[in-house]
């Protein structure tokens, strides 16, 4: 891959750094792009390829693939990063690179993916006037994203278990095809199957709604194990922070058959943590006898901090996504029951398959997992299989 370029958006970023090692860049990528503000803050980046070259100025990337790694990071707003990765795209294609590529593990302006009128997203329910006054006033941000991605010069993009409908279609319509949502389904499935986490005996695979029904069918076939049960749960919002659990008729086994079992409950996005909570404390009510949550997406937020602290949930399970969960004080009082899979060597495969010469995929472990000393289970940071 000697013309791919692996830029970030910000220095000193070590999921960036992590993804350009697992793709053999030997330079750091702070070094192949500067990434500058003028006095009045506008930021300026600048690719330093053959900086001290006066032939081919303003095609020094002629031939050359640029990837683009993005991720939240603390100082830095979204809307900042976005207005980065335009620029940087950009500055790219200004000066002759042949593709583009995005990877940002947690897509930005996903949750606005709808907007106040009809052909404003694309939805697997017909719309109630109530759903379109939702959005009355706003944007509809996730296409206006696509659309100046691909305006910046962005050619392809990468992301990590994206849930919307709306999102994936539209961002397959903007770059002809050319978006790939990464579904970490082996990940988990590996973890649940390697690690101590659970006794499998008496596994139980949970959805918490039907929307995440879908990915945990994924694990669940991931899993090799089909005579593991999968339970259904069901919401009723009763207010803008209250809802009601209940067993969808669909589920594999009663709620009454949980009594004794170990159950993994998965979705894709952790918040606030009401839906989960309140799932957990339903399936312990019916006598589980441990409960561990998965999660693709987890926002750290105080008060997800102190819903999930409950007493329903014995472990949490994430990806690095979203870097920051990786730093103890974001993970706060969770630190004693957090587990964080470090995904980057598992997203490079799949790069390395999708720009490199020799389509081989990156040899194993593709993941490693991070806990706190605090974890029951801690036995230092431990590298994980994955299993084919």
């Amino acid at each position: 891959m000697d013309n791919l370029i692996i830029v970030g958006n910000i220095a000193d970023n070590p999921f960036v750094a992590d993804i350009a090692q697992h793709l053999s860049q030997s330079m750091h990528y702070s070094d192949l792009i500067s990434l500058k503000s003028f006095l009045n803050n506008e930021f300026c980046p600048r690719f330093i390829v053959d900086e001290d070259s006066w032939e081919n100025i303003g095609d020094k990337l002629a031939g050359r693939t640029v990837l683009i790694v993005s991720s939240t990071q603390f100082m830095y707003s979204r809307d900042e990063l976005a207005m980065r990765n335009f620029l940087i795209a950009r500055a790219a294609k200004d000066n002759g690179a042949e593709r583009v590529f995005l990877l940002e593990p947690d897509l930005f302006y996903s949750a606005q993916d709808r907007g106040p009128r009809q052909e404003h997203g694309f939805t697997e329910f017909e719309r109630p006037d109530r759903d379109y006054k939702k959005f009355d006033g706003q944007p509809f941000s996730a296409r206006l994203y696509a659309d100046l991605l691909k305006e910046s010069g962005v050619d392809e993009v990468i992301t990590v278990h994206n849930h919307s409908s709306s999102v994936k279609r539209l961002f397959m319509e903007r770059f002809s095809g050319h978006f790939h949502n990464l579904q970490p389904g082996d990940v988990f499935a590996n973890y649940i199957k390697e690690s101590d986490i659970v006794d499998h005996q008496d596994l139980i695979l949970c959805a918490p709604d039907k929307g995440a029904l879908s990915f945990v069918r994924e694990v669940h076939e991931q899993l090799h194990r089909p005579e593991v049960p999968v339970v259904i749960m069901q919401k009723e919002r009763t207010g803008e922070r209250q809802i009601i659990m209940n067993l969808d008729p669909a589920s594999d086994i009663a709620l009454e058959d949980v009594a004794g079992r170990q159950v993994v409950v998965i979705d894709d996005m952790v918040r606030t943590g009401n839906t989960i909570v309140e799932c957990c404390r339903k399936l312990r009510q019916a006598g589980a006898s441990r409960v561990v949550f998965f999660v693709t997406h987890f926002y750290s937020s105080q008060e997800g901090r102190i819903k999930l602290n409950d007493p329903s949930i014995d472990e949490i399970v994430t990806t690095s996504t979203i870097p920051q969960i990786l730093n103890r004080d974001m993970q706060g009082r969770l630190r004693h029951k957090m587990v964080v899979l470090r995904i980057a060597r598992w997203m490079s495969s799949f790069l390395h398959m999708q720009i490199g010469a020799e389509h081989q995929p990156l040899p194993r472990p593709l993941y490693v997992e991070d806990m706190s000393s605090k974890n029951p289970r801690w036995k230092g940071g431990r590298p994980g299989p994955l299993f084919d």
